[in-house]
């Protein structure tokens, strides 16, 4: 086979994905296991996360959960601690994990919004790269993806607090990119567009909305968990993305053009 032709692989790789018990993270864990890393499923709930974890390695794949709270730095390096003790690796770190973004005017966002919403993004960004700093570094493919938003671009009349929030992320990302880049560790940021249930719910709030999305989409239709968003991510984990850093991969069909 010409190198060239070569499929994408993780084989040998070891990956932690928060958030992975269903939607967007659950996408991305499947794809990081159909190209043979070693997935752990980082959720708050082992009933959400172990029967993903079992779906994979129903597949063929291999994958375990490990029940983490990302608003909680103790639990996230009791995650990080016990994967690379059973593994002895992590090269990919996957904050997708987040909580809040209901929609309401500033006016009327109680003071807790702001809270919930940060420290499901901006602290658990910060404390799963700190804590998985050490690890990466030791690989020779270190990588750090963090699931951020359109909202965290473009900005959001209805949800005011996400999108600073989830913009944060993003300077969180330029930063580590910048510091970690002499460590040939890269840092990315992917902003997904997806059928997930908090947008099935949105759906059936609000029968118009998934016609209104799809018709201001390029493509026509809402990206898939596993093969759309998962596939930009496995990208972003494996070799041919090793000179890729400090992006923002916008994966909404083409429905945000301001890049």
């Amino acid at each position: 086979m010409d190198v060239n032709d070569a499929p994408v692989t993780l084989t040998g790789r070891v990956a932690i994905v928060t958030g992975a018990g269903q939607g967007v993270g659950q996408g991305i864990a499947e794809r990081l296991a159909q190209l043979g890393a070693h997935v752990v499923i980082a959720a708050r709930r082992a009933e959400t996360g172990e029967p993903v974890a079992a779906s994979i390695r129903d597949a063929g794949g291999s994958a375990e959960c490990i029940v983490t709270d990302v608003t909680r730095r103790e639990s996230i390096a009791a995650c990080v601690d016990a994967t690379a003790a059973t593994h002895g690796r992590l090269d990919i770190m996957v904050h997708n994990a987040f909580a809040g973004g209901q929609a309401s005017r500033l006016e009327d966002t109680p003071p807790d919004a702001w809270f919930q919403m940060s420290t499901t993004s901006v602290w658990a960004s910060f404390w799963c790269a700190q804590l998985a700093h050490p690890h990466l570094k030791a690989s020779d493919q270190g990588r750090l993806v963090l699931v951020t938003s359109p909202s965290g671009v473009e900005g959001s009349a209805n949800i005011p607090l996400y999108s600073p929030a989830k913009a944060a992320q993003r300077a969180i990302a330029k930063s580590l990119a910048r510091e970690w880049g002499p460590e040939q560790i890269t840092v990315n940021c992917i902003a997904p567009v997806a059928e997930t249930p908090a947008l099935a719910g949105a759906f059936a709030q609000v029968p118009t909305l998934r016609g209104a999305i799809e018709a201001r989409t390029p493509l026509g239709r809402i990206g898939d968990p596993t093969a759309d968003i998962g596939g930009v991510v496995a990208f972003l984990a494996g070799r041919d993305a090793g000179y890729v850093t400090g992006q923002t991969i916008v994966c909404d069909g083409g429905s945000f053009l301001g890049l």
